[in-house]
């Protein structure tokens, strides 16, 4: 079975999106208060989330400080390579001409990922895992 395939406007615009927001956090430094607003759940609970210094990790990344971005969201970093990995899927089809294949994933893979997050969130607050919160 082939999944729709994305035209190459799609790619070029979210390409441009993602580069151009990463740019923006790449020069607005988010260790310096004012720039971004603050996550709301740690801002009603003071929990983190599983998002949670993603803007950091990412500002650490253009700067290619590896060893920062994993201190502030290590989870983040780690799913990189198959966030690329899936955005290829995607592109590559709207220039190859080939029509793109679906995934074969198992239908609990997307129950999954979301309890991935609830765990990964669920850890970082917990005393003794200080190692994965943002702070």
């Amino acid at each position: 079975m082939t999944a729709q395939v994305a035209r190459r406007s799609e790619v070029y615009s979210t390409t441009g999106l993602v580069l151009g927001a990463t740019a923006v956090v790449g020069v607005l430094n988010p260790y310096e208060g004012g720039h971004y607003p603050t996550c709301p759940l740690l801002a009603l609970t003071g929990l983190y989330c599983p998002f949670c210094g993603g803007l950091r990790a990412v500002h650490d990344l253009t700067r290619f400080d590896v060893t920062g971005a994993l201190a502030r969201n290590p989870l983040f970093v780690v799913s990189l390579p198959l966030i690329v990995w899936i955005w290829f899927r995607w592109a590559l089809p709207a220039f190859t001409g080939r029509p793109a294949r679906r995934l074969p994933l198992p239908a609990w893979w997307g129950w999954g990922v979301g309890a991935v997050l609830l765990v990964y969130a669920v850890l970082r607050n917990l005393p003794g895992w200080t190692w994965l919160s943002p702070a």
